[in-house]
């Protein structure tokens, strides 16, 4: 039967995490959800190849690719999402979790709002460093406040300016999207060597709308400190959002970028 979820997870040199991330997929068929799985392994040895082959589950596919990225994950997205055949496709990050029940929760949002192409939820962060945790914590905590905000402003726009302006509403692995989307989205930018999640679902947001659940959908491992603080990181992130900010100014026109900047300022502000 066609899948209702298809699941792309690059994964690099974490065995062990890609294979919790893919079982955390897989139990979402206690849901009654129909999962396929594709595992796009971007080490040059294949590190993922026998712990996943080793599940045994043929819903699993596994692809070691022939030339390795050198760490661009945008690259191997869009590589598998064009093999995915169910209605919804989730790109799931190799050291994340998908929250008990969320596939349900996500595919119900989405078809009770045809006219949404993304469906996003809460974040729970965890891991072992207690600082880093906390931080990342209240971030999430802040994020969903925000996206509870734009959802009860009721237009797409408002979501938008919160990821164009502020701090982003979400993380790559929080979301689901209708498969007949991704065309029109024209998938991940490869140029961008952070954010690029931002940027794929800020561009299928204005385009189709979003639907935001207030609850957890994801269990996001923390560890590393921010990006921001390294310098290289953020670097190289002001260089990538200042490629969204251009092409948003291209394709939806400056008059709405700067609006959304004014709107960002005062009335986004007090929200």
């Amino acid at each position: 039967m066609t899948p209702d979820v298809s699941v792309v997870v690059p994964t690099f040199r974490r065995p062990a995490l890609v294979v919790e991330a893919v079982k955390s997929a897989l139990t979402q068929a206690d849901d009654g959800v129909r999962v396929e799985v594709r595992v796009l392994d971007d080490s040059p040895e294949g590190s993922a190849r026998e712990p996943v082959l080793a599940l045994g589950d043929a819903r699993v596919s596994y692809v070691k690719r022939d030339v390795p990225t050198g760490g661009n994950p945008a690259t191997v997205r869009n590589e598998g999402w064009p093999l995915a055949t169910g209605r919804y496709l989730h790109f799931l990050d190799d050291d994340d979790r998908v929250a008990p029940g969320a596939y349900r929760a996500l595919m119900e949002a989405l078809d009770t709002h045809p006219d949404r192409g993304v469906a996003f939820g809460r974040v729970a962060p965890f891991g072992d460093d207690a600082e880093v945790l906390a931080q990342q914590t209240a971030y999430f905590e802040n994020a969903a406040r925000r996206a509870r905000v734009a959802q009860r402003l009721g237009s797409r726009r408002w979501m938008v300016a919160n990821m164009l302006f502020r701090p982003t509403v979400l993380v790559n692995s929080a979301c689901l999207i209708r498969r007949e989307l991704l065309p029109r989205v024209g998938g991940y930018d490869t140029r961008l060597p952070l954010v690029e999640d931002v940027d794929f679902y800020l561009r299928a947001i204005r385009r189709a709308g979003a639907v935001f659940l207030d609850r957890v959908v994801l269990e996001y491992r923390t560890g590393a400190p921010s990006l921001m603080h390294d310098e290289r990181d953020a670097s190289k992130a002001v260089s990538a959002y200042r490629l969204i900010h251009e092409r948003y100014r291209r394709e939806w026109g400056a008059v709405e970028h700067t609006a959304l900047r004014l709107a960002t300022r005062t009335v986004l502000r007090w929200l």
